[in-house]
Order: structure tokens, then C-alpha cells, then sequence
């Protein structure tokens, strides 16, 4: 039987191909996965198999070797326990303790299993060599001397076939040819690499690839859904193809047209443009009819057992008591779902897969769910609704997809996505991987953002605390910040928990050589300066918004000889000090008036021939006048207070019991003419966005703190 095994080009299944050649059993090489697929052993009767460990049994068990799946029932036992160890136990950080282990291991032994090679030796051996280096350095050291004798006798004795596999497919660093994140594949008519950024779509043609983004709207798109929409919108125009926008409309309880129109409204304002906009709804019809020809065909079937049974036979491998009802039995079953009667709403379609597999989400997953609740797009004209995993393969096929890109979450449903595509006898569409954008101190979870809204824990959707992208713009980033960011880390699958402080830092840079700058003080900590030599009349001069930008435009300043200080500023100068007043000159404090201890009052006079180098205070400061604008200053912190949340945690332990502060200040007049939106600087103070501008004096203008990837109290998040 011809066998042709599938694998990524950027991840070899080395123990897979070492296994096949010294079993004796001939495979075709196909390394044309997308990156992070799982390895695929595809037979010439049209049949296939998924995963490592599944691959790896089936060659012991046709293996020549009597002794490669052990001799007995007891040592394939170990066999196996061998099989899901080895890849844990020698990866990451734990590597050396690793070998620590197998060392004592094989101190008295000659093979991991028995008395003879088994399957387990060759995992072992190619987790090893697959490390490259790092095992190469371990391996010289005489540290393990039982685990090196060991490797160098597996690995003398076939050695004609362990040697070819490793030239082929071991580099220096590692296991695989490029070590890179991304895998680089030559396409025709794409210019060479040269910023250092771009990502390679594996197996795609310039002109022929298709890419969807798929949100579905039960919430205001957020960060993580930000990345997944611009990796696709950087695909589609990498490569000349088509980008669609699918909205996975298939849970009527949670969606809305709300949220629909606010996906389109963020997308926009992340700059992707798209060919056309998709529903899921919009297929339902022939979603319905592939769920009823797999259950005439044998290939799905009803079941009524009850949602937590279910769970466990799942995890156990226990089959349901409906697997085997006849196909009559579950069509009828299906007609009482479609038609959401009582008996309907107790059942659900499931795949018949494989409920003894070890990836556990081929164990006969959910396809169809009853739910009566009405669609906020076809009304109550459908009772039945498919499951992400039914309809998105399904839909991807029917769309024209080549390239689904999926967040590394999914990784062990992929075998379960092209199963499926399998069963229903569609295209195969090829699954490529990217890590999902994990922030610090931050919750995803559309579910538990949510709660924040339904609680009124923040305003809405936009509240700039949200990680939603309304609310990290309304919060004063800037678009182009947020894509450099996620470029920068391009489709890597490394799982990595991000700083906000990051994102703020290029942030800063985009927004600070172009921002105007004004003048402000806290309005209840501020002390009076009188000035005994200064302009008996005010005076304005017309300074620039920026010194450097002229962009900026131009602001009117005003001069007197009594002006407001900061109280943290005039708290701190002394008697006979020289402070130099920024955009003025130099001035002489002359005398100090407390009450309390507390500074009430400073008397000093001008000193505008003085140096400013010479200073060592700089203060801001604003004109006694009629015209200062009253401002509202608000700085916001984190939701939750922990800065990474394990699984078995609970948000709701963790959240953040302040995280808005505002505070009362005083700004220039010129701050009027400040428009929504628009991100400034107060000297000395910071960045801010103006979320509310100038509408009437009594009214405050209100600036949101945007941090600069300094402050660690002005981060965002939720």
C-alpha cells in the first residue's frame, strides 16, 4: 500500500520518518503543510490518519521488528506512556533534567522497553537529535554517560538510515532546515524580503490566494481580533488575492446587529480593505443539507445525551448509547430539532469520528445545536444552528479559502477541521497558524468583557479601559502603532504574554514629533507667583503648538506679572532661588508664605538675563487670567490586577478596585480650539486625547492620559 506522509516543511516529524525507515515501511515525502498543521499519514485507498503519536503506532504495529510495539500487552503500555512523555520531558527549559532522568534511566538498561528497539527508542532518540546543539553540547560533556552510550548505540547500529534522516532534515539550531518563525517558501513574482518583516504564506500563489477574516459578532472587535484581521489584510495584499470579511453569525443568543455594525466600523478603522462581506447565515441552507446527507450517510448522527454526560464520555472515550441508532432513528431525531420541539431542544448532531483517538476533539464532536432564541439577521426561521467547527470548514471550501489562518488555540483542532472537509467529501483548505496576542494584566474573552459592560463596571464597548479597539483609539493610540506592533511580531507561533508598554513606546514616537503642546495646572494644587518687576499690563506673543513641527500650528501665550504654578513646583524652590518659567525667562524667588506648613504664596521677580542652563528647576506655569479653560483629567489603569491569570482563576478574584482617577486643572486658553480626538502634550504632565473638547466655559474640556510606555500607572487594559 502506497503511503504518503504530510508534514510542515518547518517542522519535520523526525521520529515519524526515522521509525518508517528502519521499520522497512516506504513513504512518500510531502512537506507541503502549512505551518503548525499536524503531521498526516494519507493511504492510496483515500484514507488517513492525524497526528504523531497515531502515525507512530500504526508503523510499530506494521514494523517487521517484533519487539517495536513491545512484546506483550505491558510493554506497549509503556510503549505508549513513552510516546507522550518524550516530547514533554525534552523540550524547554526542563531539557537538561530531562536527561538528568533518562541517564539514571538507562543506567542498567539497553533499551527503554524489553530486550529489544522499540517505537519508544526511536522517539526518544529523535527528540534528541532534534534539538541539534543543545543536545550535541550535553552529549560532549561526559555528564551522561549512560544516555550517550545509549544514543550511540541506536544510532550506530541504523545508522544508514538515523544518519540520512538527519542530514535531511536536522539544522544546527534544531530540528528543521529554518529556524525562523515563518516559513520562507520562493514564490514567483514576489520581491525578495528585504524589511525584515515579512511573513511567507506557505504553499500560496501570487494572484490565487484567498483568506477570510471571521469574526463573530458577539462583541466589539478587541487586540486579539485586531491581529487576526491585519495578518489577513497583509496576506491578501502580499500576494495579490482576495480578503473576506465572514461574519460567523451561528449563536443567536450572544449576537447582534450592534456588534455587527461595530466590526465593520473597526475594521475600517484598522485600514483593512476588503472584497466582500459573507455570513455564515448566509449559507445555512446548505449547511442543513450536508448535516442531513452525513447522517443518511453514516457519518453523523443524533444524540440526547445530556450535556455534562456527554462531556465525560468524550474525555473518557466512552461511546454515546445513540452512536449506533439507525439512520432512520436519526432522521427522525433531526426533524424534531429542526422543528424545535421540546424532544428537539434535548438533542444535538455529532460526527462519527473516532471516539478511541487521543486528540480529543476527534472524539465525535457537536456539528448542530437546537436553540429557539430568533437570529438577528433571518428572524426565528431556523431552530437548528451549526457549530463553529461544522460550519467553518464547510464554509471556507464553498467560499473559495486556499489559506485559513487560525490562532495557535485551535492547533489540536486542525486535524479535526480537515476531517471534517474529509467527511464531507470538500477541498482541502490549508490551515496556517499565528500565536494569539496574549496582553499583560488583560482579558479576551468577549464573555468577560461582557460582564464589565452589563455590570457598568465602564461605559461601554469604547470605554478607553477596554482592550477593544475602540477603546485603545478613544484611549489615544494611534492605528499605525497597533499595526507595527503586530507586524513586528509577525505569524509567529511562540506564545509570548505581551507588555502594553510596548505598544505604548511606538506609540510615543508616532505621536510626539507631531502633537501640539499646551500648558495646564491641577486646579486645587496650585500656588500664585507674583512677579514684583513683571508686565504691569498682560501681553501675548504667538509662540508655536511645537518647536519642531510646524504643522503643529501656532499659539497665543500671555504674559502677567502674576502667574499659577504647580503646588509640587513651588513646594520644592527655596528663597534666593533661580527657576527658570519655560517660554519666558528666568526668575528669582524671593520670598515663601506657608500656612502649616503648607506653601500659600510666592513673591519673586524677573530675571531674564539669567541662564538657563544654569537652573535647575524648569516650571510651567499660566497667566492669572480670566480666560484659562477648566480642564478634566483622567487616568485610567488596569481592570484586573494580576498581570497573567491561570486557567482554574477566576477574573472576577482579581479585579482592580480603582481604575479611573480624574482630576480638576486649569489649561491655556488656547486649548478652545482643541478638537475631539486630537492628542496633545501638557508640558511636563504627558500625552492626552481629548475626548470631550471645548462646548462652554462651565463645562471641563476632558483629556485622557495616554501612557508612553513609562508610566506603569497609565497602562490600559481589561
Amino acid at each position: 500500500m502506497e503511503l504518503k506522509l504530510a508534514f510542515p516543511q518547518d517542522s519535520p516529524p523526525l521520529s515519524i520518518i526515522s521509525a518508517a525507515k528502519i521499520a522497512g515501511v516506504p513513504l512518500i515525502i510531502d512537506p507541503t503543510l502549512a505551518s503548525g498543521s499536524v503531521p498526516t499519514l494519507h493511504f492510496s485507498s483515500g484514507d488517513f490518519i492525524h497526528g504523531v503519536n497515531t502515525i507512530l503506532r500504526y508503523i510499530a504495529r506494521a514494523a517487521s521488528l517484533s519487539s517495536f510495539y513491545g512484546q506483550d500487552d505491558i510493554q506497549a503500555a509503556h510503549v505508549d506512556q513513552w510516546l507522550e512523555y518524550a516530547p514533554l520531558i525534552l523540550s524547554g527549559s526542563e531539557f537538561e533534567a530531562a536527561c538528568l532522568f533518562l541517564d539514571g534511566y538507562l543506567a542498567s538498561r539497553t533499551f527503554l522497553v524489553g530486550y529489544g528497539l522499540s517505537i519508544a527508542d526511536i522517539v526518544v532518540w529523535s527528540n534528541l537529535t532534534g534539538t541539534g546543539q543543545r543536545w550535541e553540547s550535553l552529549r560532549r560533556s561526559k555528564k551522561y554517560q549512560s544516555l550517550v552510550r545509549w544514543f550511540n548505540s541506536v544510532a550506530a547500529d541504523y545508522a544508514d538510515a538515523l544518519d540520512e534522516v538527519t542530514s535531511a532534515y536536522v539544522g544546527k539550531r534544531g530540528i528543521g532546515k529554518s529556524p525562523a518563525p515563518s516559513l520562507k517558501v520562493k514564490v514567483p513574482g514576489l520581491k525578495e524580503n528585504t524589511s525584515g518583516h515579512e511573513i511567507d504564506l506557505p504553499g500560496a500563489k501570487v494572484g490565487e490566494v484567498c483568506v477570510r477574516f471571521a469574526p463573530e459578532p458577539s462583541g466589539y472587535l478587541h487586540i486579539g481580533h485586531a491581529k487576526a484581521a491585519l495578518l489577513n489584510k497583509y496576506f491578501a495584499e502580499r500576494y495579490k488575492g482576495r480578503l473576506i470579511v465572514r461574519f460567523d453569525d451561528t449563536n443567536p443568543s450572544k449576537e447582534s446587529n450592534e456588534f455587527v455594525e461595530n466590526v465593520l466600523k473597526d475594521i475600517e478603522t484598522l485600514g483593512v480593505k476588503y472584497d466582500v462581506v459573507t455570513y455564515t447565515s448566509d449559507h445555512f441552507p446548505k449547511l442543513m443539507e450536508m448535516a442531513e446527507s452525513l447522517i443518511k450517510q453514516g457519518k453523523a448522527y443524533v444524540d440526547d445525551t445530556p450535556k455534562e454526560q456527554m462531556r465525560s464520555e468524550r474525555m473518557d472515550g466512552v461511546e454515546s448509547k445513540r452512536r449506533n441508532s439507525t439512520v432512520e432513528e436519526n432522521l427522525s431525531l433531526w426533524k424534531e430539532m429542526v422543528n424545535g420541539t421540546k424532544r428537539g431542544t434535548e438533542c444535538c448532531v455529532r460526527g462519527k469520528l473516532d471516539m478511541q483517538d487521543p486528540n480529543k476533539s476527534l472524539r465525535d464532536p457537536v456539528y448542530y445545536r437546537c436553540n429557539p432564541d430568533p437570529h438577528h439577521r433571518v428572524g426565528s426561521k431556523y431552530k437548528v444552528y451549526p457549530t463553529y467547527d461544522f460550519a467553518c470548514p464547510f464554509v471556507d471550501a464553498l467560499e473559495g479559502v486556499t489559506h485559513a489562518l487560525r490562532s495557535s488555540e485551535y492547533h489540536d483542532r486542525n486535524a479535526q477541521y480537515y476531517r471534517i472537509l474529509q467527511d464531507m467529501g470538500l477541498r482541502r483548505v490549508e490551515i496556517y497558524e499565528f500565536s494569539r496576542l496574549n496582553m499583560v494584566y488583560t482579558v479576551l474573552s468577549k464573555r468577560k468583557l461582557l460582564w464589565f459592560v452589563q455590570n457598568n463596571m465602564v461605559e461601554d464597548w469604547t470605554d478607553a479601559r477596554f482592550p477593544t479597539v475602540q477603546g485603545i483609539v478613544r484611549r489615544g493610540l494611534k492605528i499605525e502603532a497597533l499595526i507595527q506592533f503586530i507586524l513586528e511580531q509577525g505569524a509567529s507561533k511562540n506564545l509570548n504574554l505581551m507588555e502594553w508598554d510596548k505598544l505604548w513606546t511606538i506609540n510615543k514616537k508616532i505621536v510626539d514629533p507631531v502633537c501640539g503642546r499646551h500648558t495646564a495646572v491641577l486646579k486645587d494644587k496650585r500656588v500664585l507667583l507674583t512677579l514684583t518687576n513683571g508686565p504691569e499690563e498682560p501681553f501675548v506673543r504667538i509662540l508655536p503648538r511645537h518647536k519642531k513641527h510646524e504643522g503643529a500650528g501656532k499659539k497665543a501665550t500671555t504674559f502677567a506679572n502674576r502667574i499659577w504654578l504647580e503646588y509640587a513646583d513651588a513646594s520644592v524652590v527655596s528663597v534666593g532661588e533661580e527657576v527658570t518659567l519655560m517660554d519666558w525667562g528666568n526668575a528669582i524667588i524671593r520670598e515663601i508664605k506657608t500656612d502649616d506648613g503648607t506653601v500659600t504664596q510666592l513673591v519673586g521677580e524677573l530675571h531674564l538675563e539669567g541662564s538657563v542652563k544654569m537652573t535647575k528647576l524648569k516650571l510651567t506655569w499660566l497667566s492669572d487670567i480670566e480666560d484659562l479653560v477648566s480642564l478634566s483629567l483622567v487616568d485610567f489603569d488596569y481592570l484586573i490586577n494580576k498581570k497573567k491569570l491561570e486557567e482554574d482563576e477566576d477574573f472576577l478574584d482579581n479585579l482592580n478596585p480603582c481604575t479611573r482617577r480624574e482630576a480638576l486643572a486649569l489649561g491655556d486658553p488656547n486649548m478652545r480650539n482643541v478638537k475631539k480626538g486630537e492628542v496633545i502634550q501638557l508640558e511636563r504632565k504627558g500625552y492626552y486625547r481629548c475626548d470631550v473638547p471645548f462646548i462652554r466655559s462651565s463645562k471641563p474640556i476632558m483629556l485622557f492620559a495616554i501612557p508612553d510606555g513609562r508610566q506603569k500607572s497609565t497602562s490600559i487594559g481589561a
